[in-house]
């Protein structure tokens, strides 16, 4: 009957706790309408003697965090149903988040094994916080700066970025206390506020020195690290050091790589430069420019175009493609429209919206356009590995600033063709050489991009899961991390935004640790999810060069004497022409009808799946429409009716045949290796084996995000809703019929 409420036992009836102060609440505000000469007796007064008094609960603050307001009691509603049932707590507002303190004791909080360390269930960071809004005499409405004055809603209702939706009623508080916790929430979630206002510049916590894993990113932020990168994948381009101190540029990175023929840096403020971002075995490379301004002359601005295109031929045999990727894929406008339609379908505050959203969810989802734009991207950045790979030709991509879609398409292209981008160090790595050092605008760009960037990687590793060292768990966890304000790592625009701001603002404070640093959210048996346990791992095998000797004549005479020096002539002056040639002839752009790549890109992805199965070379997507999956742990993980709860005999079979298939593919895997290969696949003890687990609520389709939401176990459809959903199931059964059977393929 109480729902989620505690109970005090008063004789033979039964009243919840939290809801026994709410009543005595009210009580009094009744007895002081009536009069107070009114012959009554509160509700504390009819209670037992020797109750207990309740502490009041306080969050458990980090280093440097400060509580700026809080209100008690709060209800927190549950999005099972519209009876808004819930639990009782303290509200509290810090300049690191929004918590809520429950007068419950969460037996499941404390028995996960997947738990952050600095935020809990019921937290959300000031930056996490997307939307709030106000229920006034039943409306909704948006709040905005201009909307918090002196009243203050019956409800409020936040919208987060990660997709969670929190619920709080504001009834049953004092009027001050109500006022004081939802301006203090409005004020520091919405209000534009200054970057070293930011928890990170308060954060006084420290690394913790009992690291798991050694942390072994590479952080592209010194010539050491380009270096060594250069050395890893054999480039012939040059590194620059000339912009240390940002004389060059101030939108360049402090240290990057160029095609070993530009000289003149000086040239429109780096505006241009081809920037290399890494070298195919063959010698061609991948390189990315910014446009070039628009106020020139136009004889100028083709010889300055001529030069930097020339420069990228000549790093491999005088051939280049070049892609303006504004012209192939979708705007910046066009995918934050996309990606906020998209993302209005998983904001649900209670089962009826969610049952409304049913009836056509996947014709929905379509509408959005947000799958298709990953298919985009995947298709682009194939394009590129195909004239890598299949060619041996140098790729140039540009865009307006160079570090958007450049930076996405890059990485893509580098996680197919690169193994060792596909382990979780290497990632890492990826994602400070691309987006960090690379000058992504993090700051302005609000971590959209990013999060596209994540989806799309998402597609490769759930479509070729054994290539990849990182889990599913990983990404959803880093693109969390994008929005705790601990970290500094995606906090600024380019590397001068940082270091200026650090110098101005705050010149005796740290900038906030790594985010890489996993050890300062979760412990060592948490930051196992982050691995996958069908990972294939590379043996490496000791082969041993057979002996070959030098001829006795050759024994018998000095090495230099073999080394013709270069000199000039016939040959030189032919093979000059020829590559003048060859340089005309193989400068293009993406070459035919827009249809045409599309065609050359399934032929090559037909010819790669003809070759045998090998998870460290060449990796492509699979890009039909049924292979393009919806990533159901971030999207869905905080909808409870989606879930499977308790599981039942069906739940147990699904996840059995997943299990089944898993050891399926370990099973070829490993008959493909000798019995020695196989014996060291079993030695390695840094993948801990990850047992079943259904969680203690039995969130399947979560896990482990398998968070207590006191939720019923049985779905609820209102009467209302179900004899709609039957009368209008037919014209969705046609119009989603196509979509149903796409998504179940």
């Amino acid at each position: 009957m109480w729902g989620a409420f505690p109970v005090l036992k008063l004789g033979s009836h039964s009243i919840p706790q939290s809801y026994c102060s709410w009543l005595n609440i009210t009580f009094t505000r009744l007895v002081g309408m009536l009069g107070s000469d009114w012959p009554g007796a509160t509700l504390q007064e009819i209670k037992l003697e020797k109750e207990p008094l309740k502490k009041e609960k306080h969050p458990d603050l980090l280093p440097g965090e400060v509580v700026f307001c809080s209100a008690n009691p709060i209800l927190k509603y549950t999005q099972d149903d519209l009876s808004q049932r819930g639990v009782f707590g303290t509200l509290f507002c810090t300049n690191f988040r929004v918590t809520f303190i429950s007068d419950e004791m969460s037996l499941e909080e404390t028995a996960r094994n997947f738990k952050n360390k600095l935020y809990r269930e019921h937290d959300v960071t000031l930056t996490c916080v997307d939307h709030i809004y106000g229920v006034y005499d039943e409306k909704r409405k948006l709040i905005t700066g201009g909307l918090v004055k002196n009243k203050y809603p019956s409800k409020m209702i936040i919208h987060c970025k990660d997709l969670q939706v929190f619920q709080f009623c504001l009834t049953y508080t004092k009027e001050e206390d109500a006022k004081k916790i939802f301006h203090g929430i409005a004020h520091h979630c919405l209000e534009e506020k200054s970057l070293k206002c930011l928890f990170a510049f308060s954060y006084e916590g420290t690394t913790s020195p009992d690291m798991q894993r050694k942390h072994d990113t590479i952080m592209f932020d010194s010539p050491e690290d380009w270096t060594k990168e250069m050395k890893r994948t054999k480039t012939k381009c040059r590194l620059v050091t000339e912009n240390d101190n940002f004389d060059l540029s101030q939108k360049l990175p402090k240290y990057f790589v160029i095609p070993s023929v530009i000289e003149d840096l000086s040239c429109h403020q780096g505006k241009g430069l081809p920037i290399w971002c890494w070298s195919h075995h063959s010698g061609c490379a991948l390189f990315k420019a910014s446009f070039l301004p628009v106020a020139q002359e136009d004889g100028d601005f083709q010889k300055h175009l001529d030069t930097m295109i020339n420069a990228v031929a000549h790093n491999y045999l005088y051939s280049v493609k070049t892609e303006d990727l504004t012209e192939s894929l979708p705007t910046l406008q066009d995918i934050q429209q996309s990606y906020n339609k998209f993302k209005q379908f998983f904001l649900i505050d209670n089962a009826t919206e969610f049952w409304l959203s049913d009836v056509k969810w996947f014709s929905s989802i379509e509408s959005s356009g947000w799958l298709d734009i990953i298919r985009q991207c995947l298709q682009k950045a194939v394009e590129v590995v195909e004239c890598l790979e299949k060619h041996n030709t140098n790729v140039l991509i540009t865009e307006e600033e160079g570090t958007d879609l450049c930076c996405l398409i890059s990485s893509l292209a580098q996680i197919m063709l690169d193994p060792y981008y596909r382990t979780l160090t290497g990632f890492q790595s990826l994602v400070q050489k691309e987006w960090v050092a690379g000058c992504h605008a993090f700051l302005d760009r609000c971590n959209h991009l990013n999060q596209k960037d994540k989806d799309c990687v998402w597609q490769l590793v759930q479509q070729q899961g054994p290539a990849f060292q990182f889990s599913e768990t990983y990404l959803t966890v880093l693109s969390d991390s994008i929005h705790v304000p601990v970290f500094s790592t995606f906090l600024f625009n380019s590397a001068y935004h940082r270091e200026s701001f650090m110098k101005v603002e705050s010149p005796l404070a740290q900038s906030g640790p790594s985010v890489w640093d996993w050890s300062l959210q979760f412990d060592s048996k948490a930051q196992n999810f982050f691995l996958n346990p069908l990972y294939s791992e590379k043996v490496k095998q000791t082969v041993r060069k057979p002996h070959k000797p030098k001829h006795q004549r050759q024994l018998s005479l000095p090495s230099t004497a073999f080394k013709t020096p270069p000199k000039k002539g016939f040959f030189k002056d032919e093979a000059d022409s020829l590559k003048k040639i060859l340089r005309v002839k193989r400068i293009s752009r993406w070459m035919g009808s827009p249809d045409s790549p599309v065609a050359a890109t399934w032929e090559f992805y037909e010819a790669w799946q003809r070759r045998p199965l090998d998870y460290h070379s060449l990796l492509l997507p699979c890009l039909d429409g049924p292979a393009i999956h919806l990533w159901m742990q971030r999207y869905l993980r905080w909808i409870p009716e989606v879930h499977i709860m308790g599981g039942g005999s069906v739940a147990i079979t699904t996840k059995l045949m997943e299990l089944l298939a898993q050891v399926q593919d370990l099973k070829r895997v490993i008959d493909q290796k000798d019995s020695s290969q196989a014996a060291k696949l079993d030695t390695h003890t840094h993948l801990q084996p990850r047992p079943l687990s259904f969680g203690s609520s039995g969130h399947m389709s979560s896990f482990p995000f398998a968070y207590s939401r006191n939720r019923s176990f049985n779905p609820i459809i209102p009467t209302g809703l179900l004899q709609s959903i039957v009368l209008t199931d037919n014209l969705a059964s046609q119009e989603d019929e196509v979509s149903q059977f796409v998504s179940l393929v």
